[in-house]
């Protein structure tokens, strides 16, 4: 019973240093502030939590080993490895949640996870686009600037393409099926004629007609149901008008060297693909938009758990050093208070643009408030002791955690929100954390 009021203030501790959550949604979804301001506050909330793990969790942590009989190197090597473990099971976790959906709450974390969803989505497009020699032959780092008008095209069992004499109009890559090659005139060529050659998956033909148009050589009939990949020369030439790094590659592909060349040099078409692969950095608005709606539905579970290991270290901390208010760790509460409000904002915004209501992002969020009081007491109860080197060690593994969390969410979206100019106020945090420590040490 004697317990009872010290887990009362702990619970009230946690309730208002998470509540800036909510303070942030609020503004995330019905007030404009600039950006850099709050990346600045983002900023600040960092510092102040560097300068609290450096000074009141590692440094106090090793100071209580020391107390315990330990020596420095051993005092050293204990904290630091509560830290390693802590940072790594944030990280793993994080990113576990990340692929399944929580990215959506973070800009920076759900650009990274729409890039690298995009180049798992058209990794079998760019294998297939790197059959064609003319392509290769073109910079791989500029590929990306192709796809929007690479369409896909399904013909028929029998169903011509193009005949014989035809104006190339356009460069086909087989995806799934085979296409024969009819040489006949163009008045006989059939589906029922004699074919010279069989294209397969992943074999390009009529490429000659992005650089010259001329007349087609043969006739193309569907050998089965197929589905091809189709880059019209118009739409090719228009890409190369406002490309002009395509322009000059294309310009160098005159025909007589494209015809010379197209077999014997350039990469080979597995090189290619991966640096087109790693090159492929830019997401369109409309891309990125419905990628977000897509990944933020059905996400929600998996978002609640992603705001809820943000929160838990933290106050798992501040509640294992509650001492009495003369002890409280006011830089911790400070950096988690001011980090939460632009961190909310940034999520609510995003979670809005992928369709849900405000009234869900509150209760999301109300999950964060809910699970800090429950980690605070548990911080008090479990890890609260200064005579237990194992509660020391546990409060060595969450600070962990919360430095991890600075690393990974807090910085990235200050320096995405603010730029670079963002490292003052984040030293401005460290240096007013560090006026609290001393003004309560002296």
């Amino acid at each position: 019973m004697q317990h009872i009021p010290e887990l009362a203030a702990v619970a009230l501790l946690a309730l208002f240093t998470t509540s800036s959550n909510f303070v942030g949604a609020a503004i995330g979804l019905y007030v404009r502030l600039p950006k850099r301001a709050l990346a600045a506050l983002l900023a600040f909330a960092a510092g102040a939590l560097i300068s609290a793990l450096a000074i009141e969790l590692a440094y106090e942590s090793a100071k209580q080993l020391h107390e315990h009989g330990y020596a420095m190197h051993p005092a050293w090597l204990y904290v630091s490895s509560g830290f390693a473990i802590g940072a790594t099971v944030y990280y793993s976790t994080t990113l576990f949640l990340e692929k399944r959906g929580a990215a959506v709450r973070l800009p920076t974390r759900f650009h990274e996870y729409a890039v690298d969803r995009k180049k798992k989505d058209i990794e079998e497009l760019l294998g297939l686009l790197s059959k064609c020699s003319l392509l290769r032959h073109l910079p791989p780092e500029e590929i990306e600037a192709i796809l929007p008008y690479v369409r896909r095209r399904k013909l028929r069992a029998g169903e011509i393409l193009f005949r014989t004499g035809d104006q190339g109009d356009a460069l086909y890559i087989v995806a799934r099926g085979s296409v024969n090659v009819l040489a006949d005139a163009p008045s006989d060529a059939t589906a029922e004629s004699r074919p010279i050659a069989t294209l397969g998956e992943g074999e390009p033909f009529g490429e000659m007609a992005l650089l010259t148009g001329g007349r087609r050589t043969a006739t193309i009939c569907a050998a089965s149901d197929t589905e091809l990949l189709e880059i019209g020369k118009a739409d090719f030439e228009q890409l190369v008008r406002h490309d002009s790094v395509l322009a000059k590659a294309v310009e160098q592909l005159s025909h007589e060297r494209a015809i010379a060349n197209l077999t014997s040099s350039g990469l080979d078409s597995s090189t290619w693909a991966r640096i087109a692969r790693s090159n492929l950095q830019h997401m369109s608005r409309n891309e990125a938009h419905a990628l977000l709606v897509e990944t933020g539905h059905g996400a929600g579970l998996a978002i609640v758990l992603g705001n809820i290991l943000d929160t838990i270290p933290g106050c798992l901390v501040i509640g294992a050093n509650f001492h009495g208010v003369a002890n409280l760790s006011l830089t911790l509460m400070l950096g988690m208070f001011l980090g939460g409000i632009p961190e909310a904002a940034a999520s609510a915004s995003i979670l809005r643009k992928a369709n849900f209501k405000p009234p869900t992002i509150f209760g999301l969020w109300s999950t964060v408030l809910l699970a800090g009081v429950v980690a605070a007491i548990a911080g008090k109860l479990l890890i609260g002791s200064p005579d237990s080197v194992i509660a020391i060690y546990s409060q060595t593994v969450a600070g962990g955690a919360v430095l991890a969390l600075v690393v990974h969410a807090m910085v990235p979206e200050a320096i995405h929100g603010g730029g670079s100019i963002v490292v003052l106020p984040t030293v401005a945090g460290f240096l007013f954390a560090l006026y609290l420590t001393l003004l309560t040490a002296f």
